[in-house]
């Protein structure tokens, strides 16, 4: 009976907005309700005509009301809004927030439309089509039907380019090799368009300044018979004498104190520091002229192309020292030659800056904070464009509740890195060629992190190496040396009371010596927004202390552990990948999915990773429905007893993580997600003290699963995310007891209490 009684509400408030959709039109008008497309057409493939049939509907217009499932909850709001009394308020932000005004039949021009759809079907080769439209009219709804019987689709038969011998007519013949006209293609006229800018573009780099494809004409003849049409590319009659001429480069000028308040007063080379073969005009000598003959891809006497035009562009930007860079070519008319002056004009960024930074969290195990940071950059330090950042920062994170007040944390740190817009390398002298400046990178860290009831421990790092992009796709970071040192500074009678019920703690505090390499590859095609389906992919390799041990013979199972200034250094091999896959579902949805696969091989020196070079899982962007870093290593479970008031991290040597979730709009900013996610960590070597934490074959029967939902509030400036998740699998429980599905249970204050698990972060988890 309440099932009954709960259909009939839902189907009530079904003809409800259904009446009230039309209830409120004016006197005399339809509902648009949208227009359908038929192709008749035998001769034409099913694909070809769905994909004809969705861009024909696409050019109707007007466009109706927006719909879901058959409703129109937008028009709904609108009319139940009725006319506000009030330039604010509910009804107000209702009527024109969140509803839409209804779209009148009296809107649709049939004969406009029909002129549109025809001429689509003419450009795709369609040249005999018919094109009729109706309309379907109920009592108080309209919907238009077109009709298309495009008939056979013109094809090409040859395709000729008709230009005369001059330097111009010769560049144009050359490209005919690549042209994207072949025959017995389909006509279409877009291709056709294309083809005058591919020629365009080839004529640019050969010197053509002042071409443009507008000076191309092609012809098309339709009247040879057998749907067929021969093309005649030719330039046009009317193009202008220095279209045709192609162009050297002659002087280069370059201004890298311009400033957009000043007139533009170009200097003569009196002024002028000639440097590898350009000038700068720099009388305070800000920059060092080497800066720009690896930035500019010009040299004097070169043919112009706009390659090294657009290259040279973005190169300066991305040096990092500029907030604008403009240029332009002047024909310079004393050369017999043909021949363009280059101009730089570069306005730079502020010197100096310093800015102040303020973040808050809220984790899911309570644990709310913030940090502050001061950042002080200096963009030429050296006056190459070197950049030197320094930041100072301090943070905390406290217990809002509960007894766990030792997982309370303050940390305070400074970093100092120095970025060379070059490669750096002893001996040698080179460069990349791309658009995106190669960096050399110095820095040197300081971290202190006190937990007041249990440690304090620093961190002190160095790193030097190399950073660099191939394109917008690939991007290189190689360190080649990378130093750490972490030591404990205080450690309280509470946590070494913790460490004889839990040996594994001492992981935490041990002094870790670390002395290695690392390097990581980064491949994202997330700048092609147009792309129905988007990659990520992050790869890394960070190898430690092996020549070292290779030298000492260390050994830590003989108990040979060798040793630098005294502390025993970590020896180890780590290789991890993290793969992202974007899937557009619809317009305003996607199935996001990532795979995380994570090994590291303890050797020599170290039988296990050092504690800040280990695997974690759980958390607001691992595995939402356990508490961060509680999950593993394998099947091992913390005994709740020992953990004297506080949740320690579990760390592994190997991990693998998969997550996937469906992100789909809900209104304007608020976005929804349901979610799966499942992984664990293990640990390489045998543990005593963690029973079932090494990796094994079975290591799939041994994943932590879990699911949930979530709400992401995208502000612009940042995203708020909540996610709320409970586990479905428990690694620790027995084997055939890891699926937990029969003891999921809502209603039950108990279970909510010991498996729920709330999630607020910043961004998106991937």
């Amino acid at each position: 009976m309440n099932r009954f009684r709960y259909y009939f509400f839902i189907c009530s408030l079904l003809v409800l907005e259904a009446c009230s959709n039309t209830r409120y039109l004016p006197k005399g008008e339809k509902l648009y309700i949208g227009s359908e497309v038929k192709i008749v057409c035998d001769s034409i493939p099913k694909s070809q005509k769905k994909v004809l049939r969705a861009d024909l509907k696409t050019l109707t217009r007007p466009k109706p009301n927006s719909s879901f499932l058959g409703l129109r909850p937008k028009l709904f709001a609108f009319n139940i809004a009725g006319t506000p009394k009030r330039p604010k308020g509910l009804r107000n932000w209702l009527k024109y927030q969140i509803g839409e005004p209804p779209v009148l039949a009296s809107a649709v021009d049939l004969q406009l439309n029909q002129k549109i759809l025809q001429n689509r079907l003419e450009n795709k080769g369609f040249f005999n089509a018919i094109l009729t439209a109706d309309t379907a009219s109920g009592k108080l709804r309209v919907k238009v039907k077109y009709i298309a019987i495009p008939g056979s689709q013109y094809r090409i038969k040859t395709v000729a380019f008709m230009v005369d011998s001059t330097l111009l007519g010769k560049a144009v013949t050359a490209t005919f090799a690549k042209s994207l006209l072949t025959p017995n293609d389909p006509f279409n006229l877009d291709v056709i368009k294309g083809e005058r800018t591919r020629i365009d573009q080839t004529l640019k780099e050969e010197g053509f300044y002042y071409f443009s494809p507008e000076y191309l004409l092609i012809k098309v003849d339709s009247t040879i018979g057998n749907n067929q049409v021969n093309l005649y590319l030719t330039i046009k009659p009317e193009t202008p004498y220095l279209a045709k001429i192609s162009f050297v480069i002659g002087d280069i000028y370059i201004y890298p104190n311009f400033s957009l308040t000043q007139a533009r007063a170009d200097s003569t080379k009196n002024d002028a520091v000639l440097f590898d073969g350009f000038y700068v005009i720099d009388k305070d000598n800000t920059f060092k002229p080497g800066v720009f003959s690896r930035s500019v891809f010009f040299k004097s006497g070169e043919r112009y192309n706009r390659k090294a035009h657009n290259l040279s562009l973005r190169r300066l930007m991305s040096v990092g020292s500029f907030k604008l860079v403009t240029n332009r070519f002047d024909r310079d008319e004393t050369d017999p030659r043909p021949t363009l002056d280059a101009f730089y004009y570069l306005t730079p960024l502020p010197r100096k800056s310093i800015r102040f930074e303020v973040y808050g969290t809220t984790n899911s195990n309570s644990l709310t904070g913030s940090e502050l940071s001061v950042n002080w950059r200096n963009r030429n330090t050296f006056r190459g464009a070197e950049q030197l950042m320094i930041k100072v920062y301090g943070g905390f994170a406290f217990q809002l509740s509960g007894s766990q007040s030792g997982n309370n944390a303050y940390s305070l740190g400074a970093e100092a890195t120095l970025s060379l817009p070059q490669f750096l390398v002893p001996f040698f002298r080179f460069n990349t060629s791309n658009a995106f400046v190669p960096r050399t990178k110095f820095t040197l860290g300081y971290e202190i992190i006190n937990k007041p009831l249990l440690y304090t421990l620093t961190s002190s790092r160095i790193l030097a190496g190399y950073n660099w992009k191939e394109n917008i796709y690939n991007e290189h970071e190689l360190n080649i040396i990378s130093i750490n040192l972490v030591q404990p500074a205080n450690v309280t009678p509470r946590y070494q009371d913790s460490i004889i019920k839990m040996p594994g703690l001492a992981r935490t505090i041990e002094r870790q010596f670390i002395i290695g390499s690392t390097y990581s590859f980064t491949y994202t095609n997330q700048l092609e927004f147009t792309r129905r389906n988007n990659i990520y992919f992050n790869g890394n390799i960070d190898v430690a202390g092996n020549m070292l041990g290779l030298v000492q013979k260390a050994f830590y199972r003989t108990g040979d552990g060798a040793a630098i200034f005294g502390i025993q250094y970590s020896q180890y091999v780590k290789i991890g990948g993290d793969f992202r896959y974007y899937l557009k579902t619809g317009p305003e949805s996607k199935l996001a999915s990532r795979i995380i696969v994570g090994v590291g091989i303890p050797t020599g020196n170290s039988s296990e990773l050092p504690f800040i070079k280990q695997y974690f899982a759980g958390g607001a962007n691992s595995i939402r429905a356990f508490m961060a870093r509680t999950v593993g290593p394998g099947t091992y479970r913390l005994n709740e007893s020992n953990l004297n008031g506080f949740n320690p991290d579990q760390s592994g040597d190997i991990k693998l993580e998969i997550n996937t979730e469906y992100r789909i709009k809900l209104y304007r900013f608020i976005h929804g997600a349901v979610f799966i996610d499942a992984g664990n960590v293990w640990l390489y070597n045998d543990n005593p003290n963690e029973p079932g934490a090494k990796f094994s074959k079975a290591f799939l029967k041994e994943l932590a699963v879990g699911s949930g939902l979530g709400l992401r509030f995208d502000l612009s400036f940042l995203i708020l995310r909540i996610d709320l998740a409970f586990p479905i699998r428990k690694p620790w429980l027995a084997s055939g007891d890891r699926w937990v599905f029969s003891q999921i249970d809502f209603g039950n204050k108990q279970w909510r209490s010991e498996n729920l698990v709330l999630n607020i972060a910043i961004g998106y988890p991937f």
